[in-house]
Formats: C-alpha cells, structure tokens, sequence
C-alpha cells in the first residue's frame, strides 16, 4: 500500500512541539479530509459495537468508521464480521436500518445479495435473459464482495479497522492502556441500559480535548466542583500509552465543599442542594481499585466512561470539518442487582446530551467551534503545566492534550 503524499498547502502549523495549536486544524476542509485518510481509514482499530448488541446468529448493527458506515454482523458460526455498508455494484450503501436480524444482505436497487461474511451470493440476470444481456463470461462473483474489515473482539467490545497492517489491538492500546480497559471490560456480560444520540457543532478532536482536559471539570461543571466528584483537589494520575495518542484520566472522590480548590470558581454553589439524594447515591465497586473514575480516550474514536457507578461507551463519529455524532451506550453488567441497575441508570442522568455534566461540555464545543472559525490564523495556548508531554498525577495539566497532538503531527505530517 502506498503511503499518503504529506499536506501540500498554504497553511502550516508554524509552532514546534503540541502546546499552540491553529485554529485552521478545526475548520479546514482538507484537514478533514486527510483525518479520514490517516486516521480514520489508516491503522488504527475504531470502535463499532458491543457483542451484547448481536448475541445471535444474523444480528446486525449499523456503526461507523469516521463518515464510512459498517455493518456489526454474527455470523453463523458465532463470529463476528464488520463489512462496508456499501454495494459492490454501484455503490448504494444497502442498509439503512440501525439493528436488526438477516440471512443476508440485499442491496435494493439491483438486488445483488451477500452472505454475512460480505460474500456476493447472487446477481440478478448475472447471465442475461434469452441469450441477451448479462455479465461479461470472466464475470466472477468471489472477486465482487463487500469491503471485509479486520476486526478484534476484547471482552464483549468491538473494534474493526479498514487498514489490512494495522497492528494487534493489543499492541495499539499498549500495555498502561490495556489495564485500565480491563478494568471495566474484564469479561463480564455486559448489559446495554439505554442510548443517547446528539449532534455537536464542533470539530471532532474537540471532545477528545474536552476528555483528556482534567483541568476543566474542577470549574466548568457545578456537579463536580460541588460534590467532590472531579475537582482540582482531588487524588489524580493522567497517563498516556507509548505514543501518547490514547490517555486515562484518574481519579479518587473527596466530600466536596469549600476549600483551595473552590476559591474564586464561579460554578461552586455552597448553598446548592439535591432534591432527590439518590443522584448520589454511589456504592462502591470492588472492580474500582481505588479510583472512582476513569475516563479513557481511545483515538481517534471512543470515549470509555466509567464515573462513580455510571459506565457508558461515548462513540464519536465525524460529520465535517464542523460537527461530530456523539452516541452514547449506557452500560451495566448480567450480574447487577436490580439495585444496582436502578443507580447506573439515576447516576446516567449526570451523562449525555441533557445531562446534569455533560450538557456543558457540549455548549462548550460549540462555543469554541465558532470563536476559531473567526480567525483560522491564531492559535489555541496549551501550556498548563509546561510544555513537555508526560504523565502527570494533577489535575492542573494539560499534557494529554499535548500528547495527542504530538501523536496528529507524526500521523498528519504538518
């Protein structure tokens, strides 16, 4: 396979090193295309689904690897495929339905089938009618499947990937990484409580930003700052992989309340209170070790989120240079008490597009998207705690951030 050619452009990212970034990187058509290119289509293993959404043969999920939609599919034999959704024909993308169960696949508008590997099964009139028309005689079907992609299936989660030398998933995630995935996905059955959707106007890398960014939650989000969720005070550790594009933020709750970390944060509320408690209504976890949270970012396309006793999967798809899908899956696991259902789900109310956390975020990426579409040339400053990117153990840093863009600047040769 031949290698991408670099970014020839007027734009170039001036700085050395990931703590200025241009504004350009969240608005530029061509930037976005390369990502696709790069990233996206390039070896990197993306998140598509769940084994818990696809328990029998014929199962199906519709996903996405940035804009290209797949197909989660059991096969028969109990594996699992991921196929382009996208016809060896003339290339109507076959299925529109989000899930569902099928023998088969049938693209509707000239009704070309596959099996569940992405094998073409039939041609209609492949050899014409009455001796008329058809498919030229070297015509071979085993040549005109779908697009098969690699997949790797660890303890119940699905990745797929379009490159054919992407490494071993394990070797993508690095050992440090690995550890804080098994964590939450150590081989339990997983259980699927319910799904958020939302579109955010903003560049895809901004919500990668905003999740390896442990310095904003301590004074954007009232919840955290208030209760002790995630704030400045708190026992952290940051910590990346080997080539510092993937990153786990760490960290232990305290009891909240007016302190060093709230002095002059205008989201602490002293006298704020609930009026349902059970929002708080956290019991601990023996497969916490310690932490009550963890947020991991995979790049370039999944968030794992596991906060006090809410566990969700936060799925980023980009839509443009300007926007990205964000589709949430709420989990819990085969063995919860219906107890413990009930508080995954209460504690879910914190997460997703309305809720009482993470509605900020949103509003915040859209705010940013426009104040650096104002000016392509300048420059976001990313200097907290220094310019270096390393592992950290505080939430006054931003050297996730740092490590991430170190990595782009490798992969995206600007």
């Amino acid at each position: 396979m031949n290698s991408p050619q670099p970014i020839s452009f007027v734009r170039r990212w001036h700085q050395t090193g990931s703590s200025r970034m241009p504004f350009w990187l969240y608005t530029d058509p061509e930037i976005y295309r390369r990502e696709q290119e790069r990233i996206f289509n390039g070896p990197h293993w993306s998140y598509v689904a769940l084994t818990s959404e696809i328990p029998r043969a014929g199962d199906y999920k519709r996903s996405w690897i940035g804009e290209r939609s797949v197909i989660v599919v059991r096969d028969e034999d109990g594996s699992v495929n991921v196929v382009e959704n996208r016809c060896a024909h003339r290339g109507a993308q076959f299925c529109q339905a989000h899930t569902g169960n099928r023998k088969d696949f049938v693209c509707p508008y000239h009704q070309w089938s596959y099996d569940l590997k992405g094998n073409l099964l039939g041609v209609p009139f492949m050899r014409g009618i009455k001796g008329k028309g058809g498919m030229p005689s070297d015509f071979k079907r085993e040549s005109h499947g779908l697009t098969k992609l690699q997949v790797a299936v660890r303890n119940g989660v699905i990745f797929a990937s379009f490159h054919p030398e992407v490494p071993s998933f394990e070797e993508f995630l690095g050992t440090t990484m690995l550890k804080y995935f098994d964590r939450v996905f150590d081989g339990r059955e997983l259980k699927v409580l319910g799904y958020n959707r939302q579109r955010v106007p903003g560049n895809w890398k901004l919500i990668h930003e905003n999740l390896k960014d442990c310095y904003h939650p301590g004074l954007l989000h009232t919840w955290f700052v208030n209760y002790g969720l995630w704030r400045a005070d708190n026992e952290s550790a940051n910590v990346m992989d080997d080539q510092h594009r993937h990153s786990a933020m760490v960290t232990v709750r305290n009891e909240g309340g007016k302190g060093e970390a709230t002095s002059g944060v205008s989201s602490y509320r002293e006298n704020m209170t609930l009026n349902d408690g059970r929002f708080l209504d956290v019991e601990t976890e023996g497969w916490w070790n310690g932490p009550t949270a963890v947020i991991q970012s995979i790049f370039p396309s999944v968030i794992m989120q596991q906060q006090i006793n809410s566990v969700a999967v936060r799925q980023v798809i980009p839509r443009g240079p300007r926007s990205f899908d964000y589709i949430w899956t709420h989990l819990g696991f085969a063995d919860d008490s219906p107890e413990m259902t009930q508080r995954r789900l209460r504690q879910a109310n914190l997460f997703g597009p309305a809720g009482f956390v993470s509605v900020d975020d949103s509003e915040i990426i859209g705010l940013v998207e426009e104040g650096v579409s104002q000016n392509a040339e300048a420059e976001s400053l990313c200097e907290l705690g220094g310019r270096e990117v390393a592992d950290t153990d505080t939430h006054i840093s931003e050297t996730l951030i740092r490590g991430m863009y170190e990595y782009y600047r490798k992969v995206m040769e600007i």
